[in-house]
């Protein structure tokens, strides 16, 4: 039985989404030229959590707080982890590297998710298990400790508070049964004030509000933050997820292309053939993902 088309709106708004964030991840690097890591990530975090709850209260979702204890260590790692890492791994890195390192997330929560989970690495997981690591050692290069390994190790570290979070989500799910953008929005908005108290004691210089780093902040939070996470539960909606998560992973290739456009970024030989490496093994995971469902579906 044949499948089914893909719905049109479906592809538009996948479309729409990794060129959207893509692109933020020029602009997160050109944020920290402005702003402090720790103000620059607060300042896009909470008024995003703010417009995430007024979405999700014209959708008609429950606002209520639900398990504060599990929506709180969420937070931590999804929003206050996620965003500090990033932009400070951002300072010095260059921004379609940081990209790619950032979205190993895949493989990070299958490592996590077999100790945590039960759900161990079978078939050809394990070859994108030893591209990922043949990548990132390529792309960090521990055996030139100068330049930017400081800044790789640190959006490294981002993809893992990513996959700690992804892999609590699936295990607290019955905890987190709320509306998808109140859940999103109450674990911003806390992980958000763990990042402006911390950026009140770390924060080392003062924001520069120029026009251009308006529209930065601007586009950091209604396109990077508010548009992407709801045109990414409009892609959920309608098209499947194995298909919604493969396509995703032409985010990293679009912050590289953009960066070098607009930054000007050249990666060396070694680098760029890490990252090729990386994105392998993650369009690996994702075809297996998407296999597996539709086996699982029997179809």
């Amino acid at each position: 039985m044949p499948h089914p088309p893909l719905p049109r709106k479906g592809i538009l708004a996948l479309i729409a989404l990794c060129a959207v964030w893509g692109y933020t991840w020029v602009i997160l690097k050109e944020g920290v030229r402005f702003a402090d890591p720790w103000d620059y990530a607060t300042l896009r975090t909470l008024p995003g959590a703010l417009l995430l709850f007024a979405i999700a209260a014209l959708r008609g979702e429950n606002l209520a707080l639900q398990s504060p204890r599990h929506v709180f260590i969420l937070g931590l790692w999804q929003t206050t982890g996620f965003n500090a890492l990033v932009s400070l791994a951002l300072v010095s890195g260059a921004a379609g590297k940081t990209a790619v390192l950032v979205y190993t997330m895949p493989f990070w929560t299958m490592l996590i998710a077999w100790p945590v989970l039960g759900e161990r690495i079978r078939g050809l997981q394990w070859l994108a298990v030893v591209l990922s690591a043949a990548g990132l050692l390529l792309v960090l290069e521990p055996w030139n400790m100068q330049g930017s390994f400081a800044a790789n190790v640190l959006a490294v570290l981002t993809g893992v508070s990513w996959a700690v979070a992804a892999v609590l989500t699936r295990r607290w799910r019955a905890h987190l049964a709320v509306g998808t953008f109140a859940l999103t929005a109450w674990q911003m908005l806390l992980g958000g004030l763990v990042l402006a108290v911390a950026g009140f004691f770390l924060s080392a210089r003062p924001v520069q509000w120029t026009p251009y780093f308006w529209f930065l902040l601007t586009y950091a939070t209604l396109f990077g933050t508010v548009l992407g996470w709801a045109l990414w539960f409009y892609v959920l909606k309608l098209l499947p997820a194995g298909v919604a998560g493969l396509a995703v992973m032409a985010v990293p290739a679009i912050g590289v292309l953009s960066s070098r456009l607009q930054l000007g970024e050249q990666p060396g030989a070694v680098e760029s053939a890490g990252m090729l490496l990386i994105v392998a093994s993650l369009a690996v995971l994702s075809w297996t993902a998407l296999r597996n469902r539709a086996a699982a579906r029997g179809t």
